[in-house]
């Protein structure tokens, strides 16, 4: 076994000048902003197109899990495990008739998942499904 100091692996410095001069080569400049300079318009754009930008906190997650069986507009509902991948759907009607109208749509989905889940291992840490919201 020979032993061989760190800097074998290291690239000498004209082979580190040659790496930087073939990516400024190939990398256009990027325009630099002053910062007092207005934002484009498609940043604006995107920004209004995204859907928390309706009154959903960006901290939420999905604003729409938060809401109750009655607000939703869509007469299906779909949650899903991101642990398992099993998929449950619902009708809007039979849920509220199984859990009231006034029953938040998390609880109903996690409750869904839980009734069927197959990933049980005993630790409550690890228990149960993860579910995933479909509130488009």
């Amino acid at each position: 076994m020979t032993y061989r100091p760190a800097s074998w692996r290291m690239p000498t410095r004209k082979q580190m000048e040659k790496m930087a001069a073939a990516v400024a080569r190939k990398a256009p400049p990027a325009p630099v902003r002053a910062p007092d300079e207005d934002l484009p318009p498609e940043y604006w754009r995107a920004l209004l197109e995204d859907s928390r930008a309706d009154g959903g906190s960006l901290n939420d997650g999905e604003a729409g899990v938060r809401t109750r069986l009655a607000q939703i507009p869509r007469h299906l509902l779909r949650v899903g495990c991101r642990r398992c991948g099993r998929t449950v759907e619902i009708q809007k009607a039979d849920a509220a008739r199984l859990y009231g109208p006034d029953a938040i749509w998390k609880d109903v989905g996690q409750r869904l998942l839980d009734n069927t889940c197959t990933q049980r291992t005993g630790r409550h840490e690890e228990n149960g499904c993860w579910p995933a919201y479909d509130v488009r």
